[in-house]
């Protein structure tokens, strides 16, 4: 669970359809579960622990503080050794989705359907300059452009640094004022969608005591 940015990271990688039968791409992918910032990423020819480990540590480098827990499924680079070092290392908690369970990774899942259903993503990719081209287009606008239904229609880098209380509060004295001007518009008084308190990667179910 996480209450602010920064606390829970989520990592996967998915296949990118290259320029000819058989030819792949990997795209690496870390978000922030909170937040949905996507403070890493990276294209490569193939699913490497190495690079996992290279790709986890530049974004903990460049981030403002340490997620404490780093989630990922069962694939080989998640739950490589290279990789479960370096978070030992820095102190940081290693959890995995159950076996054969594609919804404990819900937060990675849904950023690449975003990716892949977004109308500019291409049938193939020309070569993985194109691919790695394309990522850095779309990370770009989804991080400061994309207003995320999850997070109260806010950018994920407004949650992320701190930016959408304020825009928030500036969305409802525009609401108030249409409001008041034309109450006759609205079947009740508006307000800006709410940021969730919390992100879970599982909620747990809610247990009801009787007597």
């Amino acid at each position: 669970m996480a209450d602010a940015p920064c606390q829970v990271w989520s990592w996967d990688i998915t296949k990118l359809r290259g320029p000819g039968k058989g030819v792949w791409y990997s795209l690496y992918v870390l978000i922030d579960i909170y937040s949905r910032y996507v403070p890493g990423y990276l294209v490569a020819p193939t699913q490497d622990s190495e690079l996992a480990e290279a790709l986890i540590a530049d974004a903990i480098n460049r981030s403002v503080s340490i997620p404490r827990v780093v989630h990922a499924d069962r694939g080989s680079s998640m739950t490589s050794r290279t990789v479960a070092e370096l978070l030992a290392e820095l102190g940081i908690t290693r959890t995995h989705s159950r076996p054969k369970t594609s919804n404990d990774n819900p937060y990675s899942e849904a950023q690449f359907k975003t990716l892949k259903y977004c109308p500019d993503f291409p049938e193939r990719f020309g070569s993985i300059q194109h691919a790695r081209t394309f990522a850095d287009e779309f990370f770009t606008a989804y991080n400061h452009e994309h207003r995320h239904s999850g997070i109260g229609l806010h950018t994920p880098a407004s949650v992320r640094f701190g930016t959408a209380e304020q825009i928030r509060d500036q969305r409802a004295a525009t609401l108030t004022a249409a409001y008041a001007a034309h109450p006759e518009r609205f079947a009740r008084r508006p307000t800006p969608p709410e940021i969730p308190l919390v992100a879970w990667i599982n909620e747990p179910a809610t247990t009801i005591q009787t007597t």
